[in-house]
């Protein structure tokens, strides 16, 4: 199975058009966050959105906790797929599925440790896909993405077997770790922002370094499962 490719923190329409051009199958366009990294107005997510040609997916991370905060988000947005960041109430999950039926819903599980797994049967029923990140909501500054800081891929790894959900992985990617990331997690897809930028602009040739290294892990593994 070929590795999906999410390029995060899509910042304009220029880069929307080089993640694409590159192979992306989705682009992460991050709403208002508490600490403000690589956040970008909803105005411009609803119009990078509106400008994504399909099959290209686009996510919007937001922030919001509550079923009608985050569908209301939706609406002001119209992405194809919305990414809770935060590890809301499950309940709140399950009434925004009947709010947004026709949104894909992707829940984050930020791994902090072996805990994580006990959130897939909270989550499953009410979402289409998880992704593992790194982040501390429980800081004094709650971060939800973006740390450029990877977590134990072991914990991922067991995650990725126990969930009935696709799973991407997030946090610290960069062209010189994917290949083992896929190696030792095997997840649906991978999720990266900071690993492929300078000064804070999205770098073609990181990219494009990027997708090599995944195309080259997802060849070898082809070739294990033949033999």
């Amino acid at each position: 199975m070929r590795t999906r490719l999410k390029v995060c923190c899509i910042a304009s329409a220029d880069e929307a058009r080089i993640a694409i051009a590159a192979g992306a199958d989705a682009l992460g366009l991050v709403a208002a966050m508490p600490t403000g990294a690589n956040s970008i107005p909803d105005e411009r997510i609803a119009a990078i959105a509106a400008a994504t040609p399909p099959p290209i997916a686009t996510f919007l991370l937001t922030a919001q906790t509550t079923a009608e905060a985050i569908a209301a988000h939706i609406e002001a947005t119209r992405p194809t797929v919305v990414q809770i960041v935060s590890h809301i109430d499950p309940a709140q999950a399950a009434e925004l599925a009947r709010l947004q039926p026709c949104v894909r819903r992707v829940q984050v599980i930020h791994v902090e440790g072996p805990e994580a797994l006990s959130l897939i049967p909270e989550y499953a029923p009410h979402v289409h896909a998880f992704l593992l990140d790194s982040g501390r909501p429980g800081g004094s500054v709650p971060e939800f993405g973006g740390t450029g800081r990877t977590h134990d891929w072991t914990i991922s790894a067991a995650f990725v077997k126990a969930s009935p959900k696709p799973v991407f992985l997030a946090g610290g990617l960069n062209p010189a770790n994917a290949g083992e990331a896929i190696h030792q997690v095997r997840p649906f897809g991978l999720d990266l922002c900071s690993g492929i930028r300078t000064d804070g602009r999205l770098d073609a040739v990181k990219l494009a370094a990027f997708v090599a290294a995944v195309g080259e892990a997802d060849r070898r593994l082809a070739s294990t499962s033949r033999n």
